[in-house]
């Protein structure tokens, strides 16, 4: 262990800066200003305006078009996931080409392999997320075809589904965004396989990048005006 204690510390800051990163968004005042925030609050926009008009078709196909965005996201993890488990078969073939290169990226095969198992999980854990997403939008849709008519939006049946439809809504974006942030580390996690302190170095600009994306892109500033009132209490998303 003491001759691995680099990439020990390597691969504890690149978790560690996972779950703060994860944690500051989900769980904390500074992440309720974030851009899938942002988003959040039009999500309860959409579905109040959504009660008042009688043809819903226009939505539909909307929610079609964020249920076959994520149903694409959860085949490429399938994809990355079965590239990684071929990677971790072909050890030995893997260490030799690496040997052969004119820097030294030399390793053990229980390094390399350990390495590949923690891209395996990664993959796995996208997969699980992007697919409950997909079947969480399924659910938004099913909510909007039980959706009161326009006559009944004042009723408070009409209130209470427009909350429950939210609240499941809101639900499939932060797993859908759980997953993407899988995605994102895992292209900083692969620099661990040329070395734990490249580690270090894929691992901020991760968070560098996408935190940019979340509190300083120009898509943030886009949505800084105020929105309508809602009278829902929304839950902080992922990133």
């Amino acid at each position: 262990m003491s001759r691995h204690w680099v990439d020990i510390t390597a691969v504890g800051f690149f978790i560690i800066e996972w779950l703060v990163y994860a944690v500051t968004l989900e769980h904390s005042a500074y992440g309720s200003d974030s851009l899938s925030a942002r988003m959040n609050r039009y999500r309860e926009v959409w579905v109040r305006r959504l009660l008042d008009r009688e043809a819903r078709m226009v939505d539909m196909q909307i929610m079609a078009s964020l249920q076959n965005g994520t149903a694409f996201f959860a085949s490429t993890s399938l994809f990355a996931l079965g590239g990684t488990l071929a990677l971790l078969h072909a050890t030995n073939d893997a260490i030799t080409i690496l040997g052969k290169l004119p820097i030294d990226l030399s390793t053990s095969p229980a390094m390399w392999e350990l390495k590949c198992v923690g891209l395996v999980l990664i993959c796995v854990y996208a997969f699980f997320k992007f697919a409950w997403a997909y079947r969480l939008f399924n659910y938004v849709a099913i909510l909007y075809g039980g959706m009161p008519p326009a006559s009944q939006r004042d009723t408070p049946e009409a209130e209470a589904h427009v909350v429950r439809t939210t609240r499941v809504f809101e639900s499939a974006g932060r797993h859908f965004n759980r997953g993407q942030r899988a995605f994102f580390f895992a292209l900083g996690y692969l620099g661990w396989f040329v070395s734990p302190w490249v580690l270090f170095v894929t691992t901020a600009a991760v968070v560098v990048v996408t935190w940019r994306r979340q509190f300083a892109s120009s898509a943030w500033a886009a949505m800084a005006p105020e929105v309508p009132h809602a009278t829902t209490t929304s839950r902080n998303p992922a990133a």
